[in-house]
């Protein structure tokens, strides 16, 4: 497998993991620091077992880890995948930034080559 496979199939993973705003809730709970799974649980209306789905998805994802110290088990967001995910954005938002960039200096050179008709107001006459 390439790395550019490889590296769209964790893209994929990481995007396919934030989809869901349940996960996204997690995660911006992990922003704020470590918990557990039953405080990440607390403020939703789920059974447990949902929302260890839900840690799984984001563990496969890398974008969370879980440590174990005795019976302590906390959940950490890991940002590696977030970084990933937005280096892939902004490297897209360029190309299309440069591309409406481009059609609007196309545009302007229409306007500025079109005659001006003193009798039409600019307005559609339909």
């Amino acid at each position: 497998m390439t790395t550019a496979v490889l590296a769209e199939d964790e893209l994929s993973l990481t995007f396919a993991a934030l989809a869901d705003p349940t996960r996204r809730a997690i995660l911006a709970r992990l922003a704020g620091g470590e918990a557990t799974v039953n405080e990440l649980a607390a403020p939703f209306e789920m059974t447990g077992q949902a929302v260890s789905k839900h840690l799984k998805v984001l563990e496969r994802a890398g974008l969370i880890s879980r440590s174990r110290t005795a019976q302590y088990r906390p959940c950490r967001l890991e940002p590696a995948p977030l970084d990933a995910a937005t280096d892939w954005i902004t490297r897209y938002r360029r190309i299309w930034t440069d591309r409406l960039d481009g059609l609007e200096r196309h545009l302007q050179t229409l306007r500025a080559d079109r005659p001006v008709d003193p009798d039409h107001d600019g307005q559609d006459d339909r």
